[in-house]
């Protein structure tokens, strides 16, 4: 091949890469984009489906009424602050669900489309509605700011190049599942998490602490609930919401800048 057949694909390249690209909210941080929201919505609530049926719901009726009613603030907040940015068809497809299942494991994830999943592992560290808002605003926020459609979209291209999710779905199915899984936030099925990126979770953190703060919880919370997250890493019984949620002093330190520059312009303590 030529030197100019040569430029000439890689230039073909470049603008497909960057006709494949969305907008990430808040940030306007440019975001790969291989997979379209419908495909990425319909595996996730497949995959979701299937999460339910093989793992065990909490039977504590009151902590998984304090999840949903925590994560119903949450998501009213999401809603409206997408209205008022005039994006609500970001969330398009999206069907809110919010459930506790039973086990020791410290995690919590939400899956593109609304489902979010707390383990009951986290709880003790949450430990009132205001840490568990934190939670539940970080994980919903990696999902409508589409750091899983985002994370897919580069494991897609560095394994398999251009290749369409559903010619993937097809040819292998396995693999495009298991690659979905660790994206998406469930790996401990089949192996180690892919990590977020320092970028994604930063963008988390700061959406998330308007999320919260939006639904009348205070963001200063999540000072209290990251430094109760860090001393939970140690050794081999570091959380796997640690593995792919770094928590540090510089981490915990933007926070509190987050905070007081944005977080707390949006808290509004609801009425007693």
């Amino acid at each position: 091949m030529t030197s100019s057949r040569i430029q000439t694909c890689v230039l073909s390249l470049l603008a497909l890469l960057l006709a494949s690209c969305t907008v990430e909210p808040i940030t306007n941080r440019r975001q790969l984009s291989l997979v379209s929201a419908d495909e990425l919505t319909a595996l996730s609530y497949k995959e979701y489906g299937e999460f339910i049926r093989s793992h065990p719901l909490s039977r504590d009726t009151a902590n998984t009424e304090t999840v949903r009613r925590v994560g119903r603030r949450i998501q009213v907040a999401v809603e409206a602050y997408f209205a008022e940015q005039g994006q609500s068809s970001r969330l398009s497809g999206y069907t809110w669900e919010f459930n506790l299942v039973e086990s020791k494991e410290v995690n919590a994830w939400c899956m593109p489309g609304g489902k979010v999943v707390v383990y009951t592992g986290i709880l003790p560290i949450t430990r009132d509605e205001a840490g568990l808002a934190v939670v539940l605003a970080h994980e919903i926020a990696h999902a409508v700011a589409n750091h899983t459609a985002e994370r897919m979209s580069q494991a897609m291209l560095a394994n398999y190049g251009l290749t369409a999710l559903g010619e993937l779905l097809a040819q292998k199915p396995k693999e495009t599942r298991d690659l979905f899984l660790k994206v998406a936030g469930l790996g401990a099925q089949v192996g180690a998490l892919l990590p977020y990126e320092r970028t994604q979770e930063n963008s988390a953190d700061r959406l998330g602490l308007v999320f919260m703060a939006m639904a009348g919880y205070d963001p200063n919370a999540a000072l209290d609930f990251w430094q109760r997250m860090a001393a939970q890493g140690t050794g081999d019984a570091t959380p796997e919401l640690l593995r792919t949620h770094p928590s540090d002093k510089t981490r915990i330190a933007n926070i509190r800048k987050l905070i007081q520059a944005e977080a707390n312009r949006y808290y509004k303590p609801p009425p007693r």
